[in-house]
């Protein structure tokens, strides 16, 4: 396990100021004592390498750089999951070395299936982000393989992630087989719980297993590899975003439509308003009040866009913060309706002066096509208008 900063060991050495009587003192001690601190050190390594060989570990990097460049902890878990593991990883959790939000890479192919899913619990409970990875090599340190490997107990873990990134490279996640073809002809063995146990695990963090065996062939080892493409399309993954949301408030003067979804970066959200004779189109993008004064001050330009076409464009003064959210607002012209509803994709943006500045957010509407249809034709009863 490892975790801390190195620049408190580099400002205790600096410290360090010897005198050469105090060197040979410490000389005489060390030769004395060599050979009892050997055999202790020998012994230690012997067990710590025994340990590693069947429990999980775990290797936090919560240095100054690494938390400049992600804002949280990364926690590599590699090994033989355990079933002491779960204790152990929610152990670091109260101390704090891994908060919640934190991002977990996982690389193990072995290892108890109830304490897969405990160790998915708590990732769920700290609401944290889960991938395939190996954990960093220290310069003394031997050649690591940086091919990751998930599967089993790792794979149950691996989805109790609330953000979970499918497998890049070369990494490769597979399932059981037995969860996929058909878990309820699983029988519980002494690492492996019941079928009624895993199937109240996979509703609690919301992963739907249906339909999927007909897409899916075990290899000689029983287990299904898992593609990028497969994960992402059936709900396995997410990539950093929770499904996109749409909430139809019937009216019948006045319609409202909202797309939400949240992700890393906040909560996201467009309104849609039909009223008599017009449309408004607004989007809130919730980061926080400093964060949305930041930039709407160096924003130049905000608009929205449709299919990745910038429209409805206006410079300077076309967003304001509101409570916690940058918040763009347009009138939308009616005709064009069609248009919005049954795009691809619709984003709002808040641009600067060069195309390095860029702040917003887009959804993609295929999930919610039918909440969409069933907009529109409020909206026409609402305020029918001529279509070009």
């Amino acid at each position: 396990m490892r975790y801390g900063n190195a620049d408190e060991h580099s400002a205790g050495h600096e410290r360090w100021r010897p005198y050469p009587l105090w060197v040979a003192l410490l000389l005489a001690i060390c030769i004395g004592s060599a050979p009892k601190v050997h055999a202790r050190d020998v012994r230690k390594h012997a067990e710590n390498v025994g340990a590693r060989a069947d429990t999980l570990s775990m290797q936090v990097n919560n240095d100054r750089l690494t938390l400049a460049v992600t804002k949280v902890p990364q926690v590599y878990l590699y090994g033989v999951i355990d079933a002491g593991a779960p204790q152990r990883f929610e152990t670091l959790m109260r101390s704090g070395k891994i908060p919640a939000g934190s991002d977990i890479y996982l690389n193990s192919s072995d290892g108890d299936l109830g304490a897969g899913m405990a160790l998915g619990r708590l990732f769920r409970t700290g609401s944290m982000v889960t991938h395939l990875g190996t954990p960093r090599r220290s310069h003394s340190s031997a050649y690591v393989v940086k091919t990751a490997i998930c599967t089993g107990a790792c794979s149950y873990a691996y989805l109790g992630g609330l953000y979970r990134w499918a497998p890049t490279g070369s990494d490769r996640i597979g399932l059981p087989a037995h969860l996929v073809m058909d878990p309820k002809t699983d029988a519980p063995g002494p690492i492996r719980p019941s079928p009624d146990e895993v199937a109240a695990y996979l509703k609690d963090m919301g992963i739907n297993l249906d339909g999927f065996a007909s897409a899916s062939t075990a290899s000689r080892d029983d287990v299904v590899w898992l593609t990028a493409d497969q994960m992402l399309s059936t709900g396995l993954a997410n990539n950093g975003r929770l499904p996109l949301m749409a909430k139809y408030q019937p009216s019948p003067q006045t319609p409202h439509l909202v797309l939400s979804q949240v992700d890393r970066q906040g909560e996201h959200r467009i309104t849609l308003q039909c009223g008599p004779g017009g449309v408004t189109l607004t989007a809130y993008d919730l980061v926080g009040a400093a964060r949305a004064e930041e930039i709407v001050a160096r924003g130049t330009r905000s608009y929205f866009e449709i299919n990745g076409e910038e429209t409805l464009t206006q410079q300077r003064d076309g967003a304001r913060v509101a409570s916690e959210s940058v918040m763009i607002t347009r009138p939308y012209p009616p005709t064009q309706l069609v248009k919005l509803l049954f795009a691809r994709s619709v984003g709002a943006w808040v641009g600067g002066r060069t195309s390095a500045f860029r702040y917003g957010f887009s959804f993609a509407l295929g999930p919610v096509r039918s909440t969409l249809r069933e907009y529109y034709q409020a909206c026409w009863r609402a305020a029918p208008w001529p279509l070009q």
